[in-house]
């Protein structure tokens, strides 16, 4: 017996499906769909409860927090945007800093180097100013003992005289 019909043997000469078995095959095919139409309909108040008690506030929920989290995702880009300013504009100010900073060291350097140079050319004038000194004191040393090797050289001169005048006479 197979889905409710029992085969029977087929007549020499008839036809393999005779309309008997079709008639039983529909009828219980009827019968099967018939007992299914309380389930069919249980299934469709299912789905409809579903989608209307459970899903439909579910989407709702989902949606929320869609935008609760594309909210949050706008304010994230625009606090990332307003973070990227400042750190730009900090970049700026830094550079800006750094080149005043550059700018005082060198004009402290500059100060220092002609503060440097005047003290060696006050130095050397200094310098300058001794050996000028130092120079007319060596020459008129120089002159003074010229004159007094003049002096002494004649008065030499006049002792080796008298001392040869001398020897020759006695």
């Amino acid at each position: 017996m197979v889905f409710g019909v029992t085969p029977e043997r087929p007549v020499h000469g008839a036809s393999p499906f005779p309309f008997k078995v079709m008639n039983s095959i529909a009828h219980d095919l009827g019968k099967l769909l018939l007992q299914a139409v309380p389930t069919v309909v249980l299934l469709i108040f299912v789905h409809l409860y579903l989608k209307f008690v459970f899903f439909k506030p579910l989407q709702g929920v989902l949606k929320k927090r869609r935008e609760a989290t594309g909210g949050a995702q706008e304010a994230a880009e625009k606090s990332l945007a307003v973070a990227s300013e400042k750190a730009a504009m900090y970049a700026i100010a830094i550079k800006e800093a750094r080149g005043e900073m550059y700018k005082e060291q060198e004009e402290t350097r500059r100060h220092w180097l002609d503060h440097q140079a005047a003290r060696v050319e006050e130095a050397r004038h200094r310098t300058h100013n001794k050996i000028l000194q130092a120079s007319q004191s060596i020459a008129s040393e120089v002159e003074s003992a010229e004159r007094e090797l003049a002096s002494s050289s004649q008065m030499l001169a006049l002792q080796i005289v008298e001392t040869l005048a001398r020897g020759r006479m006695k």
